[in-house]
């Protein structure tokens, strides 16, 4: 259990990529770690791409950055309609601000733009939104994990056992 007394959010809204969502959120479980749910407010239950529905714990304006260890973002189509948001913003610039985890995965990146939090940082993500990260001021690079201090970044859902390892590696206190 190298992540008990943990505590995690995972973003999500609408069209989420189902395996980027589930895959952390059970490998953090199955960790020890204590999950927690947040949405953008605009609904109570989110479907994925393909329609599988997952239901939020809470939303993004009823959480302290304070209470948690740090935030995974995952991919699909959601990061567009989360950085709607300003709370859902707000968090991620928190969690970095605070020298906390912040992990996005794929089209995730559109959280960490939003954000403004990869100036001059070394990120990845899927090859489409390379443009966007590297305007944003980011050094992108075509790997599999890329952590950069506390600011974990993958490709796609084939590089979700690489992403774990380095969330569990920079919470555990390892580096991967």
């Amino acid at each position: 259990m190298e992540l008990k007394g943990k505590k995690i959010l995972i973003l999500v809204e609408t069209f989420y990529n189902e395996f980027e969502f589930w895959y952390p959120f059970y490998r953090l479980k199955e960790a020890g770690a204590q999950v927690t749910v947040v949405g953008s407010g605009s609904a109570d239950v989110y479907k994925s791409k393909t329609g599988l529905p997952v239901k939020v714990d809470t939303t993004a304006g009823n959480i302290s950055v304070a209470d948690y260890d740090g935030v995974v973002i995952p991919g699909g189509y959601a990061p567009d309609h989360m950085r709607r948001y300003p709370a859902m913003v707000g968090l991620v610039k928190g969690f970095a601000e605070a020298g906390k985890l912040v992990a996005a995965i794929c089209h995730a990146g559109w959280m960490l733009v939003s954000a403004d939090i990869i100036r001059g940082r070394t990120v990845t993500s899927y090859f489409s939104i390379k443009d966007d990260l590297v305007n944003a001021g980011g050094n992108w690079v075509d790997k599999e994990v890329v952590v950069d201090d506390r600011l974990v970044t993958s490709r796609t859902p084939d590089d979700l056992p690489a992403f774990m390892r380095a969330i569990i590696g920079v919470l555990g206190g390892d580096r991967p």
